[in-house]
C-alpha cells in the first residue's frame, strides 16, 4: 500500500468548494453539498458528500440510510441504502415485472467478483444471488420514468445507483462488464489494491457523476474513457501509477474537481488549462515539465484551489494570475520557476495559502504579495528574493517563512556566493505595466474585452 502521509496544509486552514445541485434523469434526485477541509502537516482530508434522496411518496415506506466514511488519505465513501429495513437494499419488484437493469447489474457484479483475487474483509461473500440490492457496498434506488418521476408501486423497478467500496482492501482488476451499470451515479473505490487499467468500456457509464479510484495500484496512460462520461463532475485518480501526458480534452470537460496528484504523469501541462471550470485542480507530485500555461492567468472565477507542487516546471509564473479568480490556495513549490512575481498577484484578495518555496524566483518581495488581505500562510523559502517591502518586513516577524533567500541584513539567508549568480536574470517574463495600487477589477474588465482565449474549443 502507498504511504499514508500526503503533503497537506497548515492545520486550521479550510477551503469551501462551491455548492451545487444535481438532478439525474434516471436514478434519483439528489442534492450534493461539497465541503472540503484542507489541512497540512500530515493530514489531507477531503470531506465529501451529504446526499439526500428525494423519492416519490410511495417510496417513503422504505428505510433510507446515508453513510459517510473518511479515509486517512483523503478517501471518502458515501453509502445510500433504500429498503424495507432489512438488508439495506430494495426488495425486487413483483413477480413477472421487467427488471433488465438489475439483470445487467447482476452480470456486471458477478464478472467483477470473479476478477477479485483477495477479499480479506469477506465483503463479497454477500454478493450471492440475483438480488444485487442486498450486496454489501451496492446501493439501489427506484427508477424514474422519462419525466423524472419515481415509478409507482405497480410498475416500480430498482436500479443500481451507487457503489461504495472505499477501504475494502480488495485486490484484483476492473472488468469491462462494469459498463453495464448504466444507471450508476457514484463509484467510490478508494484505498484498495486494484491494479491494471481502466477499461475503455467505462465510457458507457453515462450517468456517472463521481468516480473515485484513488489510492490503488492502477497504471497505464490517462484513462480517456472518463472524458466520454457526459455526467461526470468529480474525478479522483490520485495515488496511483498512471503515466504519460495529460490530454487536452481534460480541461475542456465540465469537471468541478480534478485530483491527479501522486501519479507519474509527465510532459507539459496542456495549454488549455485555463478553460477548465473546476473549483479544485491538484496536479502535485507528478513529473510534469515545461512552463505553467499562459492560460492559467485567465482561469474561471470558480477556481478555489490549484496545486502544481513537486513537479519539474520551469519558466515564469504567468502574468494575469489572480485577475479572474477567487483562488484561496495556490502552491507552486518544489519546481524550478524563475523571474519576478507578476503584479497581478495583488488581485488574489481571497488567497489564504500561497506557497512559492523551493523555486528560483528573484527580485524584491513587494506589497504585491505581502498586502494580500486574506493571507494566512505565506512561504517563499529557498528562492533568490533580494529585498523586502515595508509590508513584507512586518510579515517577516510574524512567523512566515522567508528563509534561504538573498535578503540583506536578515538571518537564515543564502551564503553570498550563491546570491551573486541569481538564476533566471535573463528570463523574459511577459509583464503588464500597472499603476500602484493595481486596480484589479478595472484591469480584469479591460483584459476581458480584448482577450479571447486561443485555446477555447469551438
Amino acid at each position: 500500500m502507498v504511504n499514508e502521509t500526503p503533503l497537506v496544509y497548515h492545520p486550521g486552514l479550510s477551503l469551501e468548494f462551491s455548492n451545487f445541485i444535481w438532478t439525474t434523469s434516471k436514478a434519483f434526485h439528489q442534492t450534493i453539498i461539497l465541503v472540503s477541509s484542507l489541512q497540512m502537516e500530515n493530514t489531507w482530508i477531503l470531506t465529501f458528500h451529504l446526499l439526500l434522496l428525494l423519492l416519490h411518496s410511495n417510496a417513503a415506506k422504505g428505510a433510507i440510510s446515508v453513510g459517510v466514511g473518511v479515509g486517512g488519505r483523503g478517501g471518502i465513501g458515501v453509502g445510500i441504502g433504500i429498503g424495507n429495513g432489512g438488508g439495506g437494499g430494495n426488495t425486487p419488484g413483483p413477480s413477472g415485472s421487467s427488471v433488465p437493469n438489475l439483470k445487467n447489474a447482476f452480470t456486471a457484479l458477478q464478472a467483477w467478483k470473479s476478477a477479485i483475487t483477495d477479499d480479506p474483509l469477506k465483503i463479497l461473500d454477500t454478493w450471492v444471488g440475483p438480488n444485487v440490492c442486498s450486496y454489501k457496498g451496492v446501493f439501489c434506488s427506484n427508477s424514474q420514468d422519462d419525466n423524472g418521476i419515481a415509478t409507482t408501486a405497480s410498475t416500480e423497478s430498482s436500479v443500481v445507483a451507487g457503489i461504495d467500496l472505499n477501504h475494502a482492501n480488495l485486490q484484483g482488476t476492473l472488468v469491462k462488464e462494469l459498463s453495464l451499470l448504466s444507471d450508476i451515479t457514484l463509484f467510490h473505490l478508494n484505498t484498495n489494491r486494484i491494479s491494471g487499467s481502466v477499461p475503455d468500456s467505462f465510457r458507457d457509464l453515462t450517468s456517472l457523476q463521481e468516480l473515485d479510484l484513488s489510492n490503488n495500484q492502477l497504471s497505464g496512460p490517462f484513462p480517456t474513457a472518463t472524458l466520454s462520461m457526459p455526467s461526470l463532475v468529480y474525478l479522483d485518480l490520485r495515488y496511483n501509477n498512471f503515466s504519460g501526458q495529460l490530454p487536452d480534452e481534460l480541461f475542456n470537460k465540465k469537471l468541478d474537481a480534478i485530483f491527479l496528484n501522486n501519479n507519474n504523469f509527465g510532459g507539459e501541462i496542456p495549454q488549455n488549462l485555463g478553460n477548465s471550470p473546476a473549483s479544485v485542480i491538484n496536479l502535485a507530485n507528478n513529473k510534469l515539465s515545461g512552463s505553467i500555461p499562459f492560460s492559467f492567468g485567465f482561469m474561471s472565477s470558480r477556481l478555489k484551489e490549484i496545486l502544481f507542487l513537486n513537479n519539474q516546471l520551469t519558466g515564469c509564473i504567468p502574468q494575469g494570475v489572480g485577475i479572474f479568480t477567487e483562488m484561496q490556495v495556490l502552491d507552486v513549490s518544489f519546481n524550478s520557476l524563475m523571474g519576478h512575481l507578476p503584479d497581478t498577484m495583488s488581485c488574489l484578495q481571497d488567497i489564504e495559502v500561497l506557497n512559492l518555496a523551493h523555486n528560483k524566483l528573484s527580485g524584491e518581495l513587494s506589497d504585491v504579495v505581502c498586502s494580500l488581505r486574506s493571507l494566512l500562510n505565506l512561504t517563499v523559502a529557498h528562492n533568490f528574493f533580494s529585498g523586502l517591502s515595508q509590508e513584507c518586513s512586518r510579515l517577516f516577524n510574524v512567523g512566515f517563512d522567508f528563509s534561504d533567500n538573498c535578503i540583506p541584513g536578515r538571518n537564515m539567508q543564502r551564503p553570498q556566493p550563491e546570491c551573486s549568480g541569481i538564476p533566471g536574470t535573463s528570463l523574459n517574463c511577459l509583464r503588464i505595466p500597472a499603476p500602484k495600487p493595481l486596480v484589479c477589477a478595472t484591469l480584469a474588465a479591460t483584459l476581458s474585452k480584448h482577450t479571447n482565449s486561443p485555446y477555447s474549443s469551438p
